[in-house]
């Protein structure tokens, strides 16, 4: 099929390895890329062979070549952006979090039109791991799904040699701290694990700053939580309890459990170690582990294949494996969590 015409907006960390990915794909061809800083697009294009560069997103946009856009900048500055481009006709991959807020997701889903658009927190969900996941749990061999466990910690470590990109703790910017970075991931990689069928209607959240022991540790100025625990409670009695920190005093660690009537997944989101492992009641034997997905060699690469699956979306005319209503009930969380936290109180979802 012809290579879709790609555009990037931001060309920091994300934005490379974005742009890392279209060299590793047939299905894209990137012709532009834009910064704010110069230096960082212009690095870009002689790394990746990218003909144009602009130093400002909007102008990008204008581009009549482009049929598609990658915005890989932070939340604060991402839906204006995102408006534009399904304005001017163009499919787009949002990176996460996909916007500040939920209002914000319902106004891209209203301009999205017959356009594709998908965001990056799905990528987990495209692991061979996560869709064999899918597929076990759809088939009742857990039973009724009661408990769901995330509980991802990392320790501190020594200070930072260079500060850490200054937006992934400030509020104004991203929206939020760790809950914004990684829950949306978590959250989505969860819900999906479950077929999406679960449906959260209330949430009791806490969010903490980063301890005083580690303020060093972070950009000057940085106001967002980096620990955050909640418990969401969904229709049919169905309990997420949710954990999730870094700049922490404790060991790091990560534990991912699907517990059921008749058995349970204890599984990993990302990491090297992707296997699965089944642990299946019986009256007989009570609870006997068994490896039901061994831990493979080779990793499918979950950035490159939403990639294809999203140029193969609009060359085909259909939607992509991942949507923007998905990614709306993730963000409907987070609000719920971080208004929880704020207030002190258990939050509905509506």
């Amino acid at each position: 099929m012809k290579p879709v015409a790609l555009g990037l907006i931001g060309c920091g960390v994300i934005g490379k390895a974005h742009a890392r990915t279209t060299s590793q794909s047939s299905l894209v061809d990137l012709i532009a890329v834009a910064d704010s800083i110069p230096e960082r697009s212009q690095e870009v294009a002689k790394e990746y062979k990218v003909p144009t560069t602009y130093l400002d997103g909007m102008e990008l946009l204008e581009d009549k070549r482009l049929e598609a856009v990658i915005l890989a900048l932070p939340a604060g500055f991402r839906t204006k952006l995102a408006l534009q481009s399904l304005k001017n006709g163009l499919h787009a991959i949002i990176e996460k979090p996909i916007a500040m807020n939920a209002d914000e997701v319902e106004s891209i889903i209203s301009a999205r039109g017959d356009l594709v658009a998908v965001c990056g927190c799905s990528r987990p969900r495209f692991s061979g791991s996560a869709q064999f996941a899918v597929n076990f749990v759809a088939s009742d061999a857990l039973g009724e799904i009661r408990v769901i466990n995330c509980r991802a910690i990392n320790s501190a470590g020594e200070p930072p040699k260079a500060d850490p990109p200054a937006w992934r703790l400030k509020k104004a910017q991203n929206g939020g701290g760790i809950l914004m970075n990684w829950g949306c991931y978590d959250l989505d990689y969860l819900l999906g694990l479950a077929g999406w069928k679960l449906k959260p209607i209330m949430v009791l959240g806490k969010t903490w700053t980063v301890p005083p022991l580690y303020e060093s540790h972070v950009t000057s100025g940085s106001d967002a939580e980096t620990h955050v625990t909640a418990i969401i409670i969904c229709e049919g009695g169905t309990v997420i309890n949710y954990e999730r920190s870094e700049y922490t005093s404790a060991r790091s660690e990560s534990m991912w459990q699907i517990t059921g009537a008749k058995g349970s997944l204890h599984l990993k989101m990302v990491g090297r170690d992707d296997s699965i492992t089944f642990d299946e009641g019986s009256t007989e034997h009570g609870v006997t582990p068994k490896v039901i997905y061994p831990q493979s060699e080779s990793q499918i690469n979950g950035m490159l294949a939403q990639l294809d699956d999203f140029a193969m979306a609009i060359r085909e005319g259909r939607q992509p494996e991942t949507n923007l209503e998905k990614v709306l009930m993730v963000q409907k969380i987070t609000d719920a969590i971080y208004e929880s936290s704020d207030k002190g109180i258990t939050v509905k979802i509506k």
